[in-house]
Formats: structure tokens, C-alpha cells, sequence
């Protein structure tokens, strides 16, 4: 199987709901109105408990308490709703997978902290548009819930790797392709914006090509990720790339800051989208 096909027998395990496409219609619809958005949470109670929850956190620090779906959608925005549910989706995908051929925690601990070193990275490179580079950071990874799901066994495989065989390139020396090109492919398929999937499925490639800075970001976030989740075995200098930290005018601190920030609010994100396994 290819990357394509994994994403394609994923698709209906992993299913983007109705509301997703609802939102993403009134997003394209410029007659759409704060109320319009307000009545398609609304009729989902986990989506609005979750959206105030949210609107509520730390995450936005807003003064005085957020009580009605209008004011959270006014405070977070359509765009950060809309990557909202597809965190939400990621989320339920993970709580209600059950397999034991790779490390659960460590895989959602991984994603969110590579969503928030990303947000975080993109704002010292001066990204605009912050919010996209925490999703694509946070489904960066996706294709290996899937590959888990479809073949566990090759999935389990995968899980063996060390300094000396990188996890992108044990799973292409396993299967062909890495991950994050399955995770592309299902983001293709959910028509997910091209500007979200694009730096997922070159990132590993950064080194190599030249691109632009979101890939940048998501190669930086991801190696920074591997170093949080697998302190005793890697380092930053064995997998970030000196002169991609200096063309996006990152530095060594800068690098330590993105870290000490997603450490911290990983567990504040995971603690708010309920992740089960995590303790």
C-alpha cells in the first residue's frame, strides 16, 4: 500500500463531521454572520461546551468569563474555530483508538507539543497567520494513527528508532513513505486548505529544497518535538539544521524559548481536549 491508499481506507474511520464542512462553506460565504457560525455549533453540545472551554483558557487569557457561542466565536475567530474541529477530530480519533503497536502517549504528546512550538516559532520568524502552523503541526504526524490502524504491524516496527535511524527515515526504510505523507494525503482528501498540507508533506525535505518559511517552522518544531519526548536519546544538534534556524533568524534561545513554551501548554491543551491517555 502507498501513502494514498493508507489515507483512503482511513477516511472513514477518521471522518471530518458535517459541522466541519458547514463551517468551512460559511467561512467562503462573505454574507456570513457571526450568528450563522453560532447556529451550526450550537446545535452540537460537545462542540459548544468545547468552544467555551477553550475561549475560557489560559490559551487566550481574556478578561471576564466567555458565556455565549457569539462572543467566543468573536474572541478565538471562524479561522481558529474551524482548526478548532480539526483538533477535536484528531482528539476523538485518539481516544478511541485501541492498539497497542505504538506509543499513544508519546504520540499525542509529540503532536501537540510540535502544534505549539510551531505556533510559537512562527511568531519569532514573523509568520503571520499563527493558527495554521499550530494545526499542521499538530496533524503533521496524523498518518501514523492510521498506518497503526491499517498495519500494526509495520506500524510497531516503526517505532525502533534511535539516533542513529531517524523515526521519517525508519519508516521510510519500512514502509516506503514516511507519515507525514499519509497525513497529507487524508488532509487532501478532507480538503483541508493546500497552505496547511503543503509544509506537512516537505518538511522532512527542508534541508534539501528551498522552501518557504512555514516548512522551515514545522522542520524546526518537529526535531524539537523529538527532543521533548526522547530527551535521553536525541538533541537539538542531532537533527536541527544550523542554517534553517539562521535563514528564518532563529537563535539558539529562541529555540529554548519554543520549548519552554510548549512544554508548559501541552499539558494545559491536553488536559482541555480530554486525551484519556494521558497522565
Amino acid at each position: 500500500m502507498n501513502a494514498l491508499e493508507y489515507a483512503q481506507q482511513a477516511n472513514g474511520s477518521f471522518a471530518l463531521p458535517d459541522a466541519c464542512f458547514k463551517i468551512k462553506a460559511l467561512m467562503e460565504d462573505d454574507s456570513s454572520t457571526i450568528e450563522s457560525f453560532a447556529n451550526v455549533i450550537s446545535v452540537d453540545p460537545s462542540l459548544t461546551s468545547r468552544l467555551l472551554q477553550i475561549a475560557n483558557s489560559a490559551i487566550y487569557s481574556f478578561p471576564g468569563e466567555i458565556s455565549t457561542i457569539s462572543r467566543a466565536i468573536t474572541i478565538i475567530g471562524t479561522q481558529a474555530i474551524y482548526n478548532m474541529m480539526l483538533v477535536d477530530v484528531a482528539a476523538t480519533a485518539f481516544k478511541h483508538f485501541s492498539n497497542q503497536a505504538i506509543d499513544l502517549k508519546r504520540f499525542w504528546h509529540m503532536s501537540v507539543f510540535c502544534g505549539l512550538a510551531s505556533k510559537n516559532l512562527a511568531i519569532t520568524a514573523g509568520i503571520r497567520d499563527i493558527e495554521r502552523l499550530f494545526v499542521a503541526g499538530l496533524l503533521q504526524n496524523f498518518g501514523e494513527l492510521i498506518v497503526a490502524k491499517v498495519s500494526p504491524e509495520l506500524a510497531k516496527q516503526c517505532e525502533a528508532y534511535s539516533a542513529d535511524l531517524l523515526p521519517w527515515q525508519l519508516q521510510q526504510q519500512v514502509l516506503g513513505f514516511t507519515y507525514t505523507e499519509v497525513s497529507a494525503e487524508l488532509l487532501k482528501i478532507w480538503q483541508i486548505p493546500e497552505k496547511i498540507i503543503m509544509p506537512i508533506r516537505h518538511y522532512n525535505n527542508a534541508h534539501n529544497i528551498e522552501i518557504n518559511k512555514d516548512v522551515k517552522v514545522l522542520y524546526l518544531a518537529s526535531r524539537l518535538a523529538l527532543v521533548e519526548c526522547h530527551p535521553d536519546s536525541f538533541s537539538y544538534d542531532d537533527g536541527v539544521d544550523a542554517s534553517l534556524c539562521q535563514s528564518l533568524k532563529v537563535s539558539t534561545d529562541d529555540l529554548d524559548n519554543a520549548a519552554s513554551f510548549a512544554a508548559v501548554e501541552t499539558k494545559n491543551i491536553l488536559n482541555i481536549m480530554n486525551a484519556k491517555f494521558y497522565g
